[in-house]
């Protein structure tokens, strides 16, 4: 399989940031990406944190989260690095934290709902594909009935 990019020449899974949101998120997504072998994998969990309004949950307790979220990952990717971010605009955040640890691409599992849902949340699916300054990859769902 080639994973060089045709634009770049720069090889997309040389260092892949892989978004995950739970600990069960962590590991199918991790499963899904195993199979392409990426070179490098950089977890990253993003805590959403409300300017000026309450966060969701409290800060302990999502970094909580995230540290499950990088066992899950490492034990799929034993070497993955981890990554945390705080934001309100969790695509923004993946977007900021793909430059700050160099990524080559963003790997994503799309998340499940009906159309209201991803209406509501934002649809980060779309801003991923979309809104991006490098290859996005969606992985696909074992799962088709989430």
């Amino acid at each position: 399989m080639n994973s060089t990019d045709a634009n770049t020449g720069q090889d997309i899974l040389a260092h892949v940031l892989l978004p995950v949101a739970t600990e069960e998120d962590a590991v199918a997504t991790a499963t899904a990406l195993e199979p392409y072998q990426p070179a490098r994998v950089t977890a990253l969990h993003v805590i959403e944190k409300g300017d000026g309004v309450p966060d969701k949950t409290p800060v302990e307790q999502s970094e909580s989260i995230a540290e499950e979220s990088y066992a899950a990952v490492k034990s799929v990717f034993p070497n993955a690095d981890d990554h945390t971010a705080y934001g309100r605009n969790v695509a923004k955040a993946i977007f900021e934290a793909a430059d700050e640890v160099g990524a080559s691409a963003i790997a994503y599992r799309p998340r499940g709902g009906n159309r209201l849902t991803r209406f509501l949340s934002g649809d980060i699916s779309i801003k991923l594909v979309t809104d991006t300054d490098r290859p996005v990859i969606a992985l696909p769902r074992a799962d088709s009935n989430e």
